[in-house]
């Protein structure tokens, strides 16, 4: 068994998996006795589990510095941006940076509702889990 597979085990749920939809309050009116709920994304269980084992690996593997995601990938020339994380090139990339990308996705989500669910369906997630397995092979 390789570290790496707490995650890249998800790379085959991909195809049968929605990842989540955005709740919208659409039955209350604003007033006092009946608010309107902010939106926000309902997230699969797939997408659930999966953001649990981001933050066991980064448990497991300390010594992968993953708590200082943009740090790691500063030091690759790219940002904590979803346009610069979007279109980094993986093909060059280390685990430890490849790591980076999936952590700072799972983090956008806390400042920026939807940041994650939009990794997940541009596809970005499941092209960095190929790459991870792809480098895990050489482990």
């Amino acid at each position: 068994m390789n570290k790496f597979d707490i995650l890249i085990k998800y790379i085959p749920t991909f195809a049968e998996d929605s990842f989540g939809e955005w709740v919208i309050d659409n039955e209350n009116d604003g007033t006092p006795e009946r608010p309107i709920q902010m939106p926000f994304v309902g997230y699969s269980d797939m997408v659930d589990s999966f953001i649990r084992d981001v933050y066991t690996f980064e448990e497991r593997y300390k010594d992968m510095e993953l708590t200082r995601y943009d740090d790691i990938l500063k030091d690759n020339g790219l940002e904590w941006s979803t346009k610069s994380m979007k279109n980094a090139d993986v093909s060059i990339l280390n685990a430890q940076c490849v790591l980076a990308l999936i952590m700072g996705a799972v983090r956008a989500e806390r400042f920026c509702d939807g940041a994650l669910l939009d990794f997940f369906k541009s596809g970005c997630i499941l092209k960095w889990l190929e790459r991870l397995n792809e480098l895990s092979k050489g482990e």
